[in-house]
């Protein structure tokens, strides 16, 4: 664990390395307790750098020698110094061979970052530092080389040897040892090093590249999962297909391995070759998997292969960088998904979650005091820099380019990247300028939304003038101070609009000036802090569609009345702002409630979900657009599903001043209930007609049929009535799938029907031994209305909880802690306790989960006085604790700070 003195580390800070790798040789004796390393490189000083000494880095490593060009160097006589983690040898040779023997104890690793053992077989993480813990190296991701990596084991221990690349050589060694060679040909920096060894068995099969080379695939599971591998092997086939049809990336190597490992920090790594992935991502079959479990490993296998370009070939000069293979990745990734759903329905369904996530995750952390841009100008703890902004919000500066500039010259500007920069360690800078040049854009203010952070917000106005015939669109900008930057300046921002007449046909839009008929939707440019936009021959006064398909990651402020929401969620063409209608109107209401749960508790009531449904009202209009949308049998079942859906109580807290979380809660729950109450004949006759009888199949459209059921179902549960009861009780026993059977499990724990328990305990002992259905029943218990600080401390002390898996963790204390805000919030304070002594506990095993879980209290601050109090004292209790980490401590600073 790092535990020194944190240093801030600064972009501006930026320089060359003072010497740059050409190769790296290393042999690895493998042992889980005592692994010894030989590491030679091959060095030369680089031209740009000022400083003759030779800089690298290394943590928790035992040195056994250090060689200089066949010179022995020992520390005594002054050779080189090891301070803070940094080796150096002062006034090093232009030309360098170095030689370096290292011990490691892969066994002790419990940060899971390095090498280490998971379940005895091992694994490596090296991103963003980790290769540091393995072996000293200029470990930054600027200094690339070409691996050649030997490794030897006992053979009956660890059959499979695996490293990135190509294997060249394999065979037998003495003592019932053996080993395997492997060579990379291409250049990559040391966070993209990777081996596995270990008892492993794999799929495989050998496809037809584009470029005409047959290339051999493998997923490499533990003993027992081979029958959960097919959805990801075909997943892998359907990425390497997608990138040569979409962007003409064929795959570059002569085998591409996927291995799948229980213990691991973070979904996958993209190393070269051999990307390394989190079991969660890998292992599919319909007995264990939900729709969205299938639905997220296309996701990540997809993102992972798509980096063998946008982050291999081509990677970050410095950490800095981290979103331009990240931000990039992500947005190849959500359109590769989308594409695989094909329709433009399904498009649709795919672009609302992709927002949901944005705006649930990433505009919080805009508005807190982590809060940073999409390109970070300092951070002490790059691990803390994975972030929803880096990642999704990168995603949308990245789409914002294909909104700019469309699909073809987005993908001018993407083989202009690859001719200029192929083999490189670039920055994002760079991809702009590829964009700009490809397409003779000048896109120097769009750099903003790399160096600018916080969320900008876009207020609309709308005058139309019936004797001219003309609308004038005015939009105005601003974006709120943000931890280091009080003033913004105007960002680069495509609104996509449209005009809807009286029967909610879409107007052609002509600009004044222009001398035909334009499009129905216009991408129009808002680069100043006020701007309007003037639009001719409108026959009648339209309704506004705005920021159609969510063209850039802003907060819309219009004031739509609750008549033209309604008017847009039946007629709007576009699909989102479709559902987008449909929640605003949704959280219109439940920002009303919550007001009035306020007051009642402010009155001295006792406020409970009960209490309320007898002293509130509900207007119908809701109810009306929502039934309207039930009954549409034109409309996707999963878009849908997303339109029934209310706000989350995440979503509900961002508009609020001061956050409530308990009132929330039972606001939205009321309003759920009052729905289930006025829609009951409807949500029955949709869970009946969208039944998927026969073998489980979990693309779209049976996804979307089983999304729609279960939203159903799980509004019919808020009755309590016997015939919703059965239903779920019946859906328990006889669903052939676990999304069916999650479902209605989700649905027995969440109502007053008594037999939870058992029902609880019967999926634990059929799943018992299926460790990823576990993560799924802690998490329905941490997360469900009646659980409370107890229930979870109860559940940590079953026998199949463990801290030191994070998946385990995450499954249960994350899931409290950021799914449960109203019970997590508990005016006691009690959650706030726990939260602090789980924190405490994993930051000394393994610092980066720790660091993630302590993000659940970094915006305190929008709480009550008295919950924001028990806040700060948990906050301080975590501070205060002995050894804390780097990644922990940059957390809980931040977080009293600001």
């Amino acid at each position: 664990m790092r535990t020194d003195t944190p240093q801030t580390i600064y972009r501006k800070d930026y320089a060359a390395p003072h010497y740059l790798a050409d190769t790296v040789e290393m042999g690895f004796d493998l042992d889980p307790s005592d692994t010894r390393v030989a590491t030679r490189i091959t060095m030369t000083r680089n031209p740009a750098a000022k400083s003759r000494d030779l800089v690298l880095f290394g943590e928790e490593l035992e040195l056994v020698a250090l060689r200089l060009n066949g010179k022995l160097l020992t520390q005594a006589k002054g050779d080189f110094r090891i301070a803070g983690g940094v080796l150096t040898i002062p006034a090093a040779p232009a030309k360098v061979v170095l030689e370096i023997e290292t011990l490691v104890h892969p066994d002790r690793n419990t940060s899971l970052m390095g090498l280490y053992v998971s379940n005895g077989n091992f694994f490596t993480q090296c991103e963003a530092e980790g290769f540091r813990k393995i072996t000293y190296f200029p470990d930054r991701p600027d200094v690339m080389a070409k691996f050649t990596v030997m490794l030897r084991a006992d053979k009956a221990r660890y059959p499979v040897l695996l490293s990135n690349g190509n294997l060249i050589e394999e065979g037998d060694l003495p003592d019932g040892r053996h080993y395997a060679k492997w060579e990379d040909p291409f250049k990559k920096p040391s966070y993209l090093f990777a081996l596995v060894a270990g008892n492993l068995v794999c799929q495989e099969e050998t496809v037809r590249l584009h470029s005409g080379r047959d290339a051999l695939l493998q997923v490499w599971v533990e003993e027992g999962n081979l029958d959960k591998t097919q959805h990801a092997m075909d997943s892998l086939k359907n990425s390497i297909t997608w990138d040569v049809q979409r962007f003409g990336l064929d795959l570059d190597l002569d085998r591409f391995m996927i291995v799948a490992v229980g213990d691991f920090n973070m979904g996958a790594m993209e190393n070269k070759g051999l990307n390394i992935f989190n079991t969660k991502y890998v292992l599919a079959n319909p007995r264990i998997a939900t729709d969205v479990d299938f639905a997220n490993i296309e996701a990540v296998v997809g993102h992972e292969y798509f980096h063998n370009w946008t982050g291999n070939r081509v990677t970050c000069r410095d950490w800095f960088q981290l979103s331009l293979k990240e931000g990039l990745t992500v947005f190849r990734d959500q359109e590769f998904s989308a594409d695989m759903i094909g329709s433009d329905s399904g498009r649709a369904v795919k672009r609302i979650d992709d927002v949901r996530v944005l705006r649930q995750a990433q505009f919080p952390e805009d508005a807190g005091p982590m809060a940073h841009p999409v390109r970070p100008d300092s951070y002490v703890e790059i691990n803390n820099f994975y972030t929803v902004t880096v990642y999704e919000k990168g995603a949308e500066v990245v789409r914002m380019y294909q909104t700019l500039l469309g699909r073809d010259g987005f993908r001018k500007g993407m083989d202009l990247y690859f001719e200029r920069h192929d083999g490189q360690a670039v920055t994002c800078d760079d991809f702009r300028a590829a964009m700009a040049d490809a397409n003779g854009r000048d896109l120097s203010q769009f750099e903003r939304w790399y160096s600018q952070a916080g969320t900008p917000q876009v207020q609309a106005s709308v005058d139309y003038d019936a004797k001219r015939k003309t609308l004038t669109l005015t939009l105005e900008q601003s974006c709120p101070p943000t931890p280091g930057q009080k003033k913004k300046q105007p960002f680069h921002i495509p609104v996509a609009v449209g005009l809807l007449d009286a029967q909610g046909r879409d107007l052609a839009l002509t600009l004044e000036g222009e001398k035909k008929a334009g499009p129905t939707t216009r991408v129009l440019e808002l680069t100043k802090a006020k701007q309007s936009f003037r639009f001719v021959n409108v026959e009648q006064k339209p309704v506004p569609s705005l920021l159609r398909g969510f063209s850039a990651p802003v907060l819309l402020q219009y004031d739509y009345s609750d008549a033209e929401l309604a008017f847009l969620m039946a007629h709007d063409s576009d699909a989102f702002n479709r559902w987008e209608a449909g929640q605003r109107l949704a959280t219109r209401r439940l920002l009303n409630l919550t007001v009035a749960v306020q007051a009642a508790r402010q009155s001295g009531h006792v406020v409970s979900v009960d209490t309320v449904l007898n002293n509130l009202e509900h207007d119908g209009a809701l109810a009306n657009a929502l039934r309207a949308t039930l009954r549409d049998e034109a409309l996707d079942p999963a878009f849908r599903e997303l339109v029934l859906t209310l706000p989350s109580e995440t979503m509900i807290a961002e508009q609020m001043e001061i956050i409530d979380p308990h009132a929330i809660h039972v606001a939205r729950q009321f309003l759920r209930r009052s729905l289930a109450r006025e829609l009951r004949e409807d949500l029955l006759a949709a869970y009946h007609a969208n039944q998927t009888p026969g073998d489980y199949s979990p693309d779209a459209a049976s996804a979307g049929r089983r999304a729609l059921k279960n939203v159903a179902l799980s509004y019919l549960a808020e009755l309590d009535d016997e015939q919703a009861m059965t239903l779920a009780q019946q859906q328990d026993q006889q669903a052939n799938n676990m999304t069916d059977r999650l479902a209605a499990l989700s649905a027995i724990l969440n109502s007053a029907a008594p037999g939870k328990s058992e029902a609880l305990q019967r999926f634990y002992a059929e799943f018992e031994q299926e460790a990823l259905v576990i993560d799924k029943w802690f998490t329905l218990q941490a997360t469900a209305r009646n659980a409370d600080v107890n229930t979870v401390r109860t559940l940590a002390e079953h026998p199949a909880f463990t801290l030191k898996n994070p998946n385990r963790a995450r499954s249960l204390i994350f899931s409290f802690c950021n799914g449960n805000p109203s019970a997590f919030h508990a005016p006691d304070g009690n959650g706030y306790s726990f939260w602090a002594e789980q924190v405490i506990a994993l930051n000394a095993s393994n610092p980066q989960v720790a660091a993630r879980l302590a993000r659940s209290l970094d915006r305190w601050r929008k709480y009550s006085p008295a919950l924001q109090e028990k806040m700060r004292l948990a906050l301080q209790q975590v501070a205060a604790a002995p050894k804390l980490s780097r990644d922990v401590a940059e957390v809980v600073t931040k977080a009293l700070a600001n």
